[in-house]
């Protein structure tokens, strides 16, 4: 197994993110999980169920367990609301992607961005060379955030990715954005979009 240790919680300007925990499931559900609109532009299928939520919790658990990283729920500082998610996906130990999603009423605040930096930060020093992110061609918000938060745009992945929440869902195009660490693993790494 790799030897990868994210922490568990971390702290921004004005975000707290932390490992899911079974307690967050409901939040998560009420919260994200089964907005429609939310979830418009995910991988993953609208929660219809709070079991389908717990099914995440579970998951985020298991990459834990697999990775020493995986999901991290949002928490705004000043009101302790789980507002969104985050994380890093682990393919190989030197490969992860991420990737976000907030509540409707969290959108145009920065949040997003400022959660994909603090992932940034995360994979730097768990060693990760290459960091990437996917979104819908059409997402444009979500490509904003990405370069915001220091993403290169490698190109776009022609019919690659399936978008079970579109109607009818159908696999669709993605724009592919990127972060490549030439030094990861420590402070002096430097990052290369």
């Amino acid at each position: 197994m790799p030897d990868i240790h994210a922490p568990e919680r971390l702290e921004t300007g004005r975000l707290t993110l932390r490992r899911p925990t079974v307690r967050d499931a409901r939040t998560i559900f009420a919260t994200y999980a089964s907005d429609a609109e939310v979830t418009r532009y995910v991988g993953w299928p609208r929660h219809a169920h709070a079991s389908d939520t717990r099914t995440f919790v579970e998951f985020s658990d298991a990459e834990w367990r697999k990775w020493g990283a995986g999901p991290y729920v949002i928490l705004h500082h000043d009101t302790e609301a789980l507002i969104g998610s985050t994380g890093l996906g682990f393919e190989t130990p030197t490969r992860a992607a991420t990737g976000y999603v907030f509540a409707r009423d969290a959108w145009g605040h920065g949040y997003a961005t400022e959660a994909l930096r603090a992932m940034v930060d995360v994979a730097r020093n768990c060693g990760v060379y290459r960091l990437y992110a996917l979104c819908h061609h059409e997402h444009r918000a979500s490509a904003r955030v990405l370069q915001k938060g220091g993403f290169a745009l490698e190109g776009t992945l022609r019919r690659y990715a399936l978008f079970p929440n579109l109607q009818p869902p159908e696999v669709c195009d993605v724009l592919c954005y990127s972060v490549i660490f030439e030094n990861p693993s420590g402070t002096e790494g430097e990052m290369r979009s």
